[in-house]
């Protein structure tokens, strides 16, 4: 049974509905399966208006939405008004209750045009959050294939016009959230002054958030978006200290946004810096609801090259540091270029043109207000810039003396190893859910109906066909296992992944993990699986 068939099914039961009165025939004779499976065929409007029918109905309705659905779509439309209604139209062809709202543009859109016209597509109590990126991932809705595309920003000269023509110029992805059992939330990170960023607030508000609905002051996750013009690594390095180990947080560290938020409200000499979507348990959800996890993977695009170096002297200047540095087996201060003469000596001639990062090993106090202070280790990567006769040059600040750091490179080969990593894990969980539906024994999870039900990824905009030299290969792990399931994402500069991983091997002499929640050429995946309640 398809769309318009269910449609056409529900305008004549909604017709028979009228004819009860007489006595003539009953409703309720056409049977709950029935009536379930017409539903679930609804688009999303009509499924709202079918849940006000009647008592029975709303029941039904309520028994549809007792299991989470992520729906996304894409539309590359160069009507910003057409795309939006393109996608939106797409991801309320089912029934949804939306719990909150992610769209990503590209840059020939409009931000805030492209903000309103979401926000007025939903309900105002619905978070809401629009971001401008560097390219989309997902379904398109004309053509139902799935694509990884990237803007391709060109100055018009030389072949500057010819290349935008053949390029995609406007587009949009959308994805919207059902997640029955949490509630979703959105809370700033202001910058007012003259305090400056005020981080232990922002971690305050999510607490305060979070423990009015939950059990805990740790949300189950945060979706964090921040302006890319300010490091956002010092918040990072806070959330990290103040939430336990199950919280996840992922994100874009880099793109212009625009969100809608009931709980905080801007004062005039005070702007928005980043913005967290965060999911918190519901202590009062239902005992008909099941529970909802993230499960949450990367791959990394770099690789490690040359020895081990400590920052000698260090100098800030705006955005930009300025170092030496020494090492074991060298006397004295090594300058940029001879540093960099070490690193091209030990490259060779086996990748031209990589991209160059620092990976900078970090001992830092963290606290938030009165608490404890705890010392924690931090991997941040620093893209390098240039050296000369005197230091080397990175991007960003944050850098001490004493700190250590090795050279990282883009890395093809290490991505493609990483991807099949990642698939080879995706398929592990698609064997546990396989397993869970087949009543064999779930020692992970004890969940006897485990399913998979959407995935949003946050990819890198270094990587894509140019870096693979193949197309699709970010999609790929999660496509090759789950198939015709919800999945959909951006591309990034600067993605967020809160990572007690190790997936860069790096540990102190105390053999603690390193964190680190910002990386370079990577992927990341949030894959959402829920497991029904047990039956009695």
């Amino acid at each position: 049974m398809d769309e318009q068939q269910s449609l056409g099914s529900l305008k004549k039961m909604l017709k028979t509905e009228e004819k009860i009165g007489s006595g003539a025939l009953n409703i309720d004779d056409l049977g709950d399966d029935l009536m379930q499976n017409i539903l679930t065929r609804l688009p999303a409007l009509s499924f709202a208006s079918a849940a006000c029918v009647s008592r029975s109905w709303n029941s039904l309705c309520h028994r549809v939405l007792s299991f989470p659905k992520l729906c996304s779509a894409v539309s590359f439309n160069p009507m910003l008004e057409n795309a939006v209604n393109e996608v939106v139209e797409k991801v309320l062809l089912e029934p949804i209750r939306p719990h909150f709202v992610m769209a990503s543009i590209g840059p020939h859109f409009g931000l805030q045009a492209a903000f309103q016209l979401i926000e007025g597509k939903f309900g105002s109590r619905i978070p809401v959050i629009v971001n401008v990126c560097e390219g989309v991932i997902g379904r398109d809705v004309l053509s139902d294939q799935f694509v990884e595309v990237q803007w391709e920003i060109t100055e018009e000269e030389d072949h500057g016009a010819e290349l935008l023509e053949e390029n995609v110029k406007g587009g949009i992805s959308l994805t919207v959230g059902f997640l029955p059992g949490l509630k979703a939330h959105i809370i700033p990170l202001l910058n007012k002054e003259p305090q400056g960023i005020l981080i232990e607030d922002f971690v305050m508000n999510i607490r305060e958030a979070t423990s009015t609905v939950s059990d805990s002051a740790s949300p189950a996750g945060i979706i964090l978006f921040s302006d890319g013009e300010r490091d956002i690594n010092p918040v990072l390095q806070t959330l990290e200290y103040a939430f336990s180990e199950d919280t996840f947080v992922v994100g874009d560290g880099g793109s212009q946004f625009s969100y809608r938020s009931d709980s905080i409200t801007n004062s005039p000499n005070s702007s928005c810096v980043a913005v967290a979507l965060l999911f918190a348990r519901d202590r009062t959800k239902p005992l008909d609801i099941g529970e909802t996890q993230f499960h949450v993977m990367l791959s990394t695009g770099i690789s490690p090259i040359g020895p081990t170096y400590k920052a000698a002297s260090v100098k800030c200047r705006k955005s930009s540091t300025w170092l030496t540095a020494s090492r074991e087996t060298v006397r004295g201060h090594l300058d940029g270029q001879a540093i960099l003469e070490e690193i091209y000596d030990e490259l060779g001639d086996r990748i031209q043109y990589p991209a160059f990062y620092v990976g900078v090993t970090k001992r830092r106090k963290c606290s938030v207000g009165m608490e404890r202070v705890r010392r924690m280790q931090f991997l941040e990567f620093h893209e390098v810039r240039g050296g000369d006769e005197e230091y080397l040059m990175v991007n960003s600040v944050g850098i001490k003396t004493g700190d250590q750091f090795r050279f990282y490179i883009s890395d093809s080969g290490a991505a493609l190893s990483s991807c099949t990593r990642v698939s080879n894990n995706l398929m592990h969980l698609k064997l546990n859910c396989d397993n869970s539906n087949n009543n064999v024994s779930n020692v992970v999870d004890h969940c006897d109906k485990r399913k998979v039900f959407g995935g949003i990824i946050f990819s890198c905009c270094g990587r894509g066909d140019s870096f693979f030299g193949l197309p699709g290969i970010d999609s790929s792990p999660f496509l090759k296992n789950f198939p015709g399931v919800a999945f959909g994402g951006t591309y990034c500069a600067g993605e967020i992944c809160r990572g007690n991983l190790n997936l860069y091997d790096q540990e102190n002499e105390e053999g603690d993990l390193v964190h680190c929640s910002q990386h370079v050429y990577s992927a990341v995946y949030l894959v959402m699986s829920y497991c029904p309640p047990p039956q009695h």
